[in-house]
């Protein structure tokens, strides 16, 4: 049986796609060193799944990891825009020198196959939408310059040694098990708990600024897809997985305080350093490529998210 790692497992994504994994018979290893992932997350995988606590900027923990490995879905990074522009050195070093480490620990095991999971903060506020991969980045903030990199170093990776490397360049993901507590939390997990608290969102910029949400079922399925698909198809290539549609943060607070019942209005606030205005997928290069389209629509999601935090978070 082959064996997948999934780095970051403890995390949003890295947890939902080890779950998938594991729930499909797949003999699986995940690592993390919970500087942002929860232990609470690997609650369901215990005992099916080989856990090792490691950072990616070890090196040598990191070789010992791939070791046996066939395919590895490498969701681990320090995530944020904000997080970035407050400590860029921090986040450098995560992202970068970790990625570095796993692609040299991937080539010395023999995988055959990573899928990096990339971000939409690599196209910036450039105009053009639907935002389409033959677009040249214009990155504006430290974590999309990383995450960018981490792109050209994983088609350098297939390029030069032939290990088959796939960017998925994710767009704006929610779902159950986002942590929503954080000051570098997603908005739709923010917004959820502060409406569920009763507290009134701060929405920073005039609210206009759309974005492509994802719901997180989506990104999995385009991760196990990619990951299987024709070399020829996807190695060394970029894809953006969204949705394609726009709903501005103004919509998107509504359709949540419908679902809430929440009658207060938004706090608005000056726009953030470093954040994309606008966000829009054309997401048909990924279906060509590997039969990508999205299982859960944007209102499905929010609804499956609303009922997960309310279970989670209205406990007394």
């Amino acid at each position: 049986m082959t064996l997948s790692l999934v780095t970051g497992c403890a995390g949003f994504i890295g947890s939902s796609i080890a779950e998938e994994l594991v729930r499909r018979g797949e003999h699986v290893r995940g690592f993390d060193n919970f500087e942002t992932g929860k232990r609470e997350n690997l609650a369901g995988l215990r005992g099916h799944m080989d856990f090792i606590e490691c950072d990616l900027r070890d090196a040598g923990a990191v070789v010992e990891a791939c070791r046996g490995v066939d395919y590895i879905y490498h969701t681990a990074a320090l995530p944020s825009v904000p997080r970035s522009v407050m400590d860029p050195r921090t986040s450098h070093t995560a992202n970068i020198e970790g990625t570095f480490n796993l692609l040299e620990g991937a080539r010395a095991a023999g995988v055959k196959r990573i899928v990096y999971s990339a971000s939409s903060s690599a196209y910036g506020n450039q105009p053009g939408f639907p935002r389409r991969e033959t677009m040249v980045p214009m990155p504006i903030s430290p974590y999309a310059v990383q995450k960018l990199l981490g792109e050209l170093y994983s088609q350098s990776y297939w390029q030069v040694y032939g290990l088959e490397t796939v960017s998925l360049r994710y767009f704006n993901i929610f779902g159950p098990r986002q942590v929503p507590d954080s000051p570098y939390s997603g908005v739709m997990a923010k917004f959820t708990l502060q409406m569920l608290r009763g507290e009134q969102p701060t929405i920073f910029g005039d609210g206009e600024q759309g974005r492509d949400f994802t719901y997180i079922d989506n990104v999995v399925a385009a991760n196990i897809a990619a990951m299987y698909a024709p070399a020829e198809k996807v190695a060394g290539h970029v894809f953006n997985v969204a949705c394609g549609e726009r709903h501005t943060l103004n919509q998107t607070f509504r359709v949540l305080a419908e679902l809430l019942n929440f009658h207060q209005e938004p706090i608005y606030g000056p726009p953030r350093t470093g954040d994309v205005r606008d966000s829009h997928a054309d997401i048909s290069t990924a279906r060509d490529a590997f039969g990508y389209r999205p299982l859960v629509a944007f209102e499905e999601g929010l609804r499956r998210t609303v009922e997960w935090y309310k279970s989670e978070y209205s406990k007394g």
